[in-house]
């Protein structure tokens, strides 16, 4: 094969011109994706639709389904990425039927859509998720979990003064932290000098792995945890930014950037802001492994709900019992950097006002009732308010299905019920009458069955089906499971073909053309896809689609 490649192949043969690359990664991209339409069978499946600017200032709409494949996983996979010219309901359904009607996808088999929540996907009237439930009335739509969380975090700070003024000083310590990168070498020499010393004090081990450099994080309400991220690094790096600070405040020649050193230092030598600094890290460190378990492709619906549930649970929990661990960790913190604790008996006034007409209450009241508490119970509600569709008859039905404790909750009047939400699978008057004979035969058959003992979540019976062959013993059953499954969770899939699209379209390449850089997309993202596709499958793809000179 070397023998007839690049510079050994004829020079009329070398296969470098930009149109023949152009239309190898399109064949690529191509099977790639018609290993994917394969893959889903005809089968059911959920839409997961999102869209973002590229380097270019184009509008791209992402496409990823939600599918159950023949051994049982959960999959998500992206079909392509498609420039529209605006990002109204209407320009983007038909781009989606435009995309489905080439690859022949049946929008019979819509059973779910899932999106980040913008008006123009979830409006009631005229949002993409309207349009779509007027072709196909059981495409349920699920606003994207992981985002509902993010909101519900973003709400706490906008509806709270202090936390408001909390984020905001995080936000300018970013800014005047990343304003240079001399800045950003002082910060890490001030965190090498401190680790050699706290090493060099015992404080600190050493090993492999161990003390490794921190960055600042700047925090994002669109980027699912940075909150958190950029709270733990401020911890970590307390000591190295407060000595930036008096470094800018002291020599820097920008007047502004000496006034928000001098803002920022001043914050950080406030009780009040380590207090806060710890309380966001306690509530954005429960919602975090939240947000991380979200964002998981095989995560079932049902699950997420009680990931939620244990959320508001760990949150009541340290809103009843967590106070006193909190002041402690907060008053060690304060002391190790000599920063000044408030007698919590002292009757408390904010900084600045006057004490006349105030409302008498002490340091403790105004820590533990008007920041702890109030806190604490904003993000409940909010968590309530935002979740509030695991209450809905859909997902009620749902938890029948959950197989912990040999399927305790297993209710097969709700299962039909769940049934029903699908006339076009379960027909009233034939399928109905066989699906409850076969959840009666199959409640028996798993609960004697040691296999099933074991099982968390829906997709874990799904996969000990088809592994036990019981998905063809149980046709009605596994066809049930399945319909849960594809009901989508979270649009994380899309934000990583987001963060794919700024590698394969940068600063360099920001004129591709949209078919180029499609192709480019399905292949780097579906790597795994288009790694399984035969060279040699390629290639006659290649060749069929137009007349070439020369055969390869």
């Amino acid at each position: 094969m070397s023998d007839v490649v690049l510079e050994n192949a004829p020079d009329n043969h070398k296969l470098t011109s930009p149109k023949i690359q152009k239309d190898l990664c399109q064949a690529c991209a191509d099977l790639a994706v018609k290993a994917i339409i394969s893959d889903l069978s005809d089968d059911y499946f959920s839409l997961l639709v999102d869209e973002a600017r590229d380097v270019a200032i184009k509008e791209q709409m992402a496409v990823i389904l939600r599918y159950v494949n023949k051994q049982g996983f959960i999959v998500e996979r992206f079909i392509g990425i498609i420039h529209v010219s605006d990002t109204t309901a209407q320009s983007l359904k038909a781009s989606i039927d435009g995309l489905f009607s080439k690859l022949g996808l049946s929008l019979s088999k819509y059973r779910g859509q899932g999106y980040d929540g913008a008006s123009n996907m979830r409006g009631e009237f005229k949002g993409l998720k309207s349009l779509i439930l007027a072709d196909n009335t059981f495409a349920f739509y699920i606003h994207c979990f992981a985002h509902q969380l993010q909101l519900a975090l973003v709400k706490v700070a906008k509806h709270h003064k202090k936390i408001q003024e909390f984020f905001d000083m995080l936000q300018k310590m970013a800014t005047v932290v990343g304003g240079s990168c001399k800045r950003k070498e002082i910060l890490q020499m001030n965190q090498y000098e401190l680790i050699v010393e706290r090493i060099a004090s015992g404080e600190i081990p050493t090993g492999k792995g161990l003390n490794q450099e921190t960055t600042f994080k700047r925090p994002a309400d669109t980027r699912w945890g940075s909150h958190f991220g950029t709270v733990t690094s401020v911890i970590s790096l307390f000591s190295p930014i407060t000595s930036l600070m008096k470094i800018i405040e002291d020599e820097s020649k920008n007047d502004a950037a000496r006034t928000d050193a001098g803002c920022i230092l001043y914050a950080m030598e406030d009780f009040e802001f380590v207090f806060l600094l710890h309380l966001m890290k306690l509530i954005l460190g429960i919602s975090y492994e939240l947000s991380q378990a979200l964002q998981r492709k095989d995560q079932d619906i049902l699950n997420a709900i009680g990931l939620v549930k244990v959320v508001k649970s760990r949150l009541q929990e340290v809103r009843d019992n967590g106070f006193d661990e909190l002041l402690q960790e907060t008053n060690l913190f304060t002391n190790k950097y000599d920063i000044d604790i408030p007698n919590m008996n002292d009757v408390y006034c904010p900084k600045g006002r006057s004490r006349r007409r105030l409302e008498s209450f002490t340091f403790f009241h105004y820590f533990k009732v008007e920041l702890f508490n109030t806190v604490i119970d904003t993000q409940i509600q909010e968590l309530n308010d935002r979740f509030d569709n695991v209450n809905t008859k859909l997902l009620e039905c749902l938890s029948c299905l959950d197989p912990r404790d040999s399927f305790a909750n297993f209710n097969k009047e709700k299962l039909i019920e769940f049934a029903r939400f699908y006339p076009l699978e379960f027909d009233e008057l034939v399928d109905i009458p066989f699906l409850s004979s076969s959840l009666d035969n199959f409640i028996v058959d798993v609960r004697a069955d040691s296999d099933f003992g074991n099982l968390q979540t829906i997709s874990d019976i799904a996969l000990k089906m088809v592994e036990k062959r019981k998905d063809i013993v149980y046709p009605l059953v596994y066809l049930l499971i399945k319909l849960a499954l594809v009901l989508p969770v979270a649009t994380a899939s899309v934000e990583r073909v987001f963060s794919a699209m700024t590698f394969v379209k940068d600063k360099l390449h920001n004129r591709m053309s949209d078919d180029w850089f499609n192709s480019c997309m399905v292949t780097y993202v579906e790597r795994d896809i288009f790694a399984t596709i035969d060279d040699e499958e390629i290639m006659q793809y290649f060749q069929g689609m137009k007349n070439r000179r020369m055969l390869l």
